[in-house]
């Protein structure tokens, strides 16, 4: 952490599992700053893959005790467009689709966008299984979320 007021360089690999769709899911978030490393997983009984994509960015910027400059790694299309390109537009309209649909997971894209308000991101889209460590990594950690949700280990 710094010393005085500069922001922390954190770079974060955040990744989703879910075992059906919907299913029991799992999330996962690797983040390093300098030499710290830190890991976060979770899980759910009943989600969907999108959701505990959602929820492994939104717990991976949670974890930030204070606003941090972040390269944010994922392998999901939908949180990639979803908050570089549909987001504005939702806000705009009220959370409703171009079609006039209520947005799904709106819940979640709300408190992703609160986190990322508190941030200064850098969004890199890596291709998912494809062996970037930092994904592989996030990877196994949305998998031990489900086995944890399975074993009961987790609600």
């Amino acid at each position: 952490m710094p010393v005085n007021n500069e922001r922390s360089i954190v770079e974060m690999w955040t990744d989703g599992a879910c075992k059906g769709n919907p299913g029991v899911g799992g999330w996962g978030a690797w983040m390093r700053s300098g030499e710290r490393e830190r890991e976060l997983f979770g899980g759910e009984q009943l989600t969907t893959n999108n959701r505990m994509e959602l929820t492994a960015v939104i717990e991976g910027l949670r974890a930030l005790t204070r606003p941090c400059d972040v390269t944010l790694h994922v392998d999901s299309t939908y949180v990639m467009q979803g908050v570089t390109k549909w987001i504005v537009g939702w806000k705009r309209n009220g959370w409703l689709t171009g079609d006039r649909k209520p947005v799904k997971n709106k819940e979640l894209w709300q408190a992703l966008d609160a986190e990322v308000a508190r941030h200064t991101i850098t969004w890199r889209w890596v291709k998912g299984h494809a062996g970037d460590p930092g994904n592989e990594r996030a990877d196994a950690l949305a998998n031990r979320g489900v086995d944890a949700v399975r074993a009961g280990a987790l609600p």
